[in-house]
C-alpha cells in the first residue's frame, strides 16, 4: 500500500496516511477541518546489491579472469 502525504490548505500542516489505490482520498484536515490536497513528494528508495558498478561493468576492472597456464 502506498503512503500518501497531504498539505492542509489553511494551516499548512502535513499529514501521511496508507491507503490502497481504491480508498477515496483525504479532504479534510485532522488538525483545523480545512481542505487538504495531495503533495506529490519523491519516494524513499533503497538500492541494495552491488549494482552495476560493481559487478565488473565498470572501466576500471574488478575482479580479473584467471591467467592461463602455459603448458
Amino acid at each position: 500500500m502506498p503512503l500518501y502525504e497531504y498539505e492542509c490548505t489553511n494551516c499548512h500542516r502535513r499529514t501521511e496516511k496508507r491507503q490502497k489505490f481504491s480508498d477515496p482520498e483525504l479532504t479534510d484536515c485532522p488538525f483545523c477541518g480545512s481542505l487538504l490536497e495531495r503533495v506529490i513528494s519523491a519516494p524513499a528508495v533503497m538500492f541494495k546489491g552491488g549494482g552495476w558498478y560493481a559487478d565488473l561493468y565498470s572501466s576500471k576492472g574488478g575482479a580479473k579472469a584467471p591467467a592461463a597456464s602455459g603448458e
